[in-house]
């Protein structure tokens, strides 16, 4: 590649990471000057660090027991990304099962909004009861979490073909394969990613309040620890590192929906 090619592509990228700096500066503005301000009230009012450690408290606890919660967060992502793989891929099969059979729908569909009416943290014990303390309870846990959203967003963007494309798709003798594969997937795709962005918070909440019911690892085990000894800051810590974690997870579903996602965005108000 030439120079004279070299250059302006390096001009745009620092360009567009500017502009993505400047888009960020309010974000990044309003959380420094919590930061300062929790710290300096901390300091002035001699609030007990058992009460509410500084920022500066969180931020030494973090690098000391950076190894561990590393180790555990990594457990607790791990149930969360498998939970949210298949809640995803069961709902998104439910949904095209749903499309295909009323029948099926009005026999499962009130199962489905059953099993969101019960909370998680009724469910977390039975599942661990009868799974174990091993990841498997988690896994479902994430899994529950993240089903119901998907299951409703994937029938809703399946059924939101237009008429014209659905009638040009029978004049040309399109099976319900060929229908399914060139104009309902797509139409049922934002709406996939829509939820996707949803449940890939929730399965990380779900995995967490699974460990709270009983585990041997995971990042909910060093929260409850960490609240039974009183450790304000071990507490934060494990709270910054998660938020952490989940918020790559969200910006990696964004991603792949960017990747996925690659007509113009006009077309998908179909």
């Amino acid at each position: 590649m030439s120079n004279d090619l070299v250059v302006p592509s390096i001009q745009v990228t620092i360009a567009r990471f500017v502009s993505r700096l400047i888009d960020l500066a309010p974000a990044i503005g309003l959380f420094v000057a919590i930061g300062v301000v929790w710290e300096a009230a901390v300091k002035l009012f001699a609030i007990p660090s058992y009460l509410l450690p500084a920022p500066s408290a969180i931020g030494v606890k973090l690098w000391e027991a950076r190894d561990m919660l590393v180790q555990n967060l990594a457990w607790t992502m791990a149930a969360a990304v498998l939970g949210f793989i298949i809640g995803t891929a069961f709902a998104v099969s439910l949904a095209v099962l749903f499309l295909y059979s009323k029948a099926a729908e009005r026999a499962l569909f009130p199962w489905a909004i059953t099993l969101k009416a019960i909370p998680i943290l009724a469910i977390a014990p039975l599942l661990t009861i009868w799974l174990g303390f091993g990841l498997p309870p988690k896994v479902a846990i994430a899994a529950i979490a993240c089903f119901f959203p998907t299951l409703v967003n994937t029938v809703k963007g399946l059924r939101t073909v237009d008429r014209q494309s659905l009638e040009f798709l029978s004049v040309i003798g399109a099976t319900k394969a060929q229908t399914f594969r060139h104009a309902r997937f797509y139409a049922a795709l934002p709406y996939i990613f829509a939820a996707a962005k949803v449940s890939s918070s929730t399965a990380v909440i779900g995995a967490i309040v699974a460990e709270f019911t009983g585990a041997n690892f995971g990042i909910g085990t060093v929260i409850v620890t960490a609240g039974y000894q009183q450790d304000a800051a071990m507490l934060f810590s494990a709270i910054v590192a998660s938020s952490v974690a989940t918020i790559l997870m969200f910006y990696l579903v964004v991603i792949i929906e960017k990747i996925s996602l690659f007509w113009p965005e006009a077309s998908m108000d179909a």
